[in-house]
C-alpha cells in the first residue's frame, strides 16, 4: 500500500490543471485496485453534484444533495463505506453491476466541493487499506484544487 500511496502522490502534479489530475487518478484507481468497476469525481455546482472526470461505464450526470451514496456523503460531509449498495436507502444505480461503494468528500477552504466515488462489483469490497489509500488520493486532489484555484472555478 505504501508504494500505491507514493504513486498517487507522484501522479497528482500540483502544477497542472486539476482536470488532468482528476482524469489520471480515476484511471489509476480503476485499473490498479482489484475489483473496481468505476472510479470518478462529482463536483458541487449550483447546489447539485455534477459528473466530473471518471473511468468506467457512463454515469449519472447529476446527483441531488442528500440522494444516493454520493449525495449523502456530500451533504453530511462524511466518508461513506457501503458494503451493499442495494441496502442503502435511495441508492442511485448508475451501473447495475456495482455492489459496494466508497465515497469520500472533497474540500476547498473547509467546504465540501465534491466527492471521490469508487464502486466495486464485489460486495463489502472496501476495507481499511483501501480507505486509507483513497483518503490519501482525495487529500492529494484537495491540494491540487487549492494550488490551482485561479483556474478551477470553485
Amino acid at each position: 500500500m505504501d508504494d500505491q500511496i507514493k504513486s498517487i502522490e507522484s501522479l497528482v502534479d500540483l502544477s497542472v490543471h486539476p482536470l488532468s489530475n482528476l482524469a489520471n487518478l480515476s484511471a489509476y484507481i480503476r485499473f490498479t485496485l482489484p475489483d473496481i468497476n468505476w472510479c470518478g469525481f462529482y463536483f458541487l455546482l449550483d447546489g447539485v453534484l455534477q459528473l466530473g472526470p471518471f473511468c468506467g461505464l457512463p454515469a449519472c450526470i447529476t446527483i441531488p444533495l442528500g440522494r444516493g451514496v454520493c449525495g449523502t456523503a456530500a451533504s453530511e460531509d462524511r466518508t461513506l463505506n457501503v458494503p451493499d449498495v442495494n441496502r442503502f436507502p435511495g441508492h442511485i444505480a448508475c451501473d447495475a453491476n456495482s455492489r459496494s461503494e466508497l465515497v469520500i468528500p472533497l474540500h476547498l477552504d473547509g467546504k465540501v466541493v465534491g466527492v471521490l466515488d469508487t464502486d466495486s462489483s464485489v460486495p463489502d469490497r472496501f476495507h481499511e487499506p483501501e480507505i486509507e489509500l483513497l483518503t490519501t488520493a482525495a487529500a492529494r486532489i484537495e491540494k491540487s484544487l487549492a494550488c490551482n484555484r485561479t483556474i478551477w472555478a470553485l
